[in-house]
């Protein structure tokens, strides 16, 4: 789990040593979408396929399902780290690569929470699906610590960094796990899966474009082509729930949901995952482009030291998340669920409530708090999902609770860098227009400089660029200045000074409504109820309806008892 999560994010902090290696610009135009899938390919495959792969392992053994995972993740890092081409062809290779890659990280993902949740009694069980749900939560942030690290060494050390750990994890899975349930066979629902990952891959990256500008709008969301992403991908997502109630065998038990605890928790997951994706993208762009430059950080270092001063969310993940898996086994999940999420929205509000030129240790301390609050909500939401279903519906269980999660993350992406230009969008223009006449900019180089629209100077400070660099050196503007004037544009503080207040409007709106998301979390937590874990001796597998003549409802997981 910690190496498939820190493969998903250790990309992030490492894109710009990754672009330099293979030769190519990613700000460029025409080359926006190699930086958005290197972004996205693994998210997006994440989430679309870990239910597909859950519900394979219900069938044909989760251990199984699993070690094969483990060996496609281990041949994928291998071919990322030998990237035999340059420039298109070069971002093409890693693109599909982490593709496959993220395919064996979704069988490892899917399975994972199953076998634990099979392995363990259930008066262990918390503490064992805490451990593994706070190294998952951890990979995402330590992946950007050491994509940092890594990527100041040679941009391949990102991923030969995966290669000596998913070898010897693949060995090591083949050699001493066992299959502790009996598979239950069944039909594929191809139908099913083809709509599904067709209406949540087509979403999803629809609401991803919608952060690139289209004609003057600063955003894509009058985009035909977006529009029709979002409203097709919606279409085919209703048309796979209605596929779900006609078919024997379906590979997304909607009945599931009528267990209070296991739609309560994937509600409250969903939203708490979106938050968190929001948080850490809101983290990267505030100290790479504002906080670390304001204090003495040239911009090609801040994406290393900007995984460093986000340590102290991890430290929060793991402190609080063992803790409260082992005390929701004694005292169940609402409390300590509900009660971490009331922490998160109340660290978003603290850190709406900070300067842009912050101090360190109040902004430490939130962070801090953020993990703590998101790490007694994650462990115990994970065992109650988990521990709510019938044994045999475990495999997909799992991978539900993960498209949740991973769909949260990709979500994050297309709704907070939205709201973030919106903010921008009204207030960058006029700030980045006359800060620049100011210093000796012409007129016209000015004017289109503060035209281009907002997300490309999120893109280049996400990227650990100089945006007032990267804006005026394409077009030989920097040349014709002096050096009083080239030194005081691109220094250290002429660019901070100038976003602070128009980034501090984006802030306010995305760190409201990633408190506000944090808040109906907590509601659903709370409205989870109590209930009566599903045994562990799973009942004799039911033929599917179809065959056996009686109803298909009769077929479908039974909800629990609820106190």
């Amino acid at each position: 789990m910690l190496i498939a999560t820190m493969d998903a994010s250790i990309v992030i902090i490492s894109l710009p040593a990754i672009f330099r290696g293979i030769g190519l610009d990613p700000l460029a135009p025409g080359n926006i979408g190699y930086l958005l899938w290197m972004i996205l390919g693994y998210l997006l495959v994440s989430a679309v396929l870990v239910v597909v792969l859950g519900r394979l392992g219900d069938m044909f053994g989760r251990v199984r399902i699993y070690n094969l995972g483990f060996l496609i993740f281990a041949c994928a890092s291998v071919a990322l780290s030998l990237d035999p081409f340059r420039a298109g062809a070069g971002a093409l290779w890693l693109i599909l690569w982490r593709v496959v890659q993220a395919f064996g990280g979704s069988m490892l993902t899917a399975n994972s929470a199953a076998i634990l949740t099979d392995a363990f009694p259930a008066r262990q069980r918390g503490m064992a699906l805490g451990i593994n749900q706070i190294t998952a939560l951890a990979g995402q942030f330590l992946g950007l610590l050491a994509g940092g690290l890594l990527a100041v060494v040679d941009w391949r050390a990102v991923f030969w960094v995966s290669v000596p750990v998913s070898v010897t994890g693949t060995v090591w899975s083949y050699l001493s796990l066992r299959e502790t349930s009996a598979g239950r066979r069944g039909r594929v629902d191809w139908l099913g899966n083809v709509t599904f990952a067709a209406g949540a891959g087509i979403l999803l990256a629809g609401i991803t474009y919608g952060i690139q500008p289209y004609g003057a709008s600063a955003t894509g969301w009058g985009n035909p082509w977006v529009l029709a992403g979002v409203i097709g991908g919606v279409a085919l997502l209703l048309f796979f729930c209605f596929v779900q109630t006609r078919v024997a065998e379906p590979m997304f038990h909607l009945a599931l949901f009528r267990i209070r605890a296991f739609a309560a928790g994937n509600v409250a997951a969903l939203l708490t995952s979106v938050a968190r994706g929001g948080l850490q993208f809101m983290l990267i762009i505030w100290l790479q482009g504002i906080w670390l430059p304001l204090h003495g950080y040239a911009f090609e270092d801040t994406p290393l030291w900007a995984g460093i001063f986000m340590l102290p969310l991890t430290l929060g993940f793991l402190i609080a998340g063992p803790v409260s898996g082992y005390l929701s086994d004694r005292f169940g999940a609402r409390m300590f669920s509900t009660a971490g999420l009331v922490l998160v929205a109340a660290s978003f509000l603290g850190l709406l409530a900070l300067p842009i030129d912050f101090g360190y240790p109040q902004f430490a301390a939130l962070l801090l708090l953020n993990g703590i609050g998101q790490g007694m909500f994650s462990s115990p939401n994970t065992c109650s999902i988990m521990g709510s279903v019938p044994p045999e519906y475990r495999g997909v269980a799992s991978g539900m609770r993960s498209t949740f999660q991973n769909s949260g993350t990709a979500l994050s992406i297309g709704v907070f860098f939205s709201l973030m230009v919106s903010g921008l969008a009204s207030s960058l223009p006029a700030a980045l227009g006359g800060g620049l006449r100011a210093h000796g900019v012409p007129a016209d180089a000015a004017a289109h400089a503060a035209s281009l629209p907002p997300v490309s100077t999120l893109f280049a400070t996400f990227l650990g660029n100089n945006p007032i660099e990267h804006l005026l050196a394409s077009d030989g503007t920097l040349d014709r200045l002096s050096s009083a004037q080239r030194a005081a544009l691109t220094g250290h503080t002429f660019f901070p000074h100038l976003v602070s207040g128009p980034f501090h409007d984006g802030l306010t709106i995305v760190f409201s409504v990633a408190a506000g998301m944090a808040l109906v979390s907590a509601v659903a937590s709370a409205l989870r109820g109590g209930h009566s874990p599903a045994t562990d001796t799973a009942p004799p597998a039911r033929e599917p309806a179809a065959e056996a003549g009686t109803s298909r409802e009769a077929a479908q997981p039974r909800p629990d008892t609820h106190a």
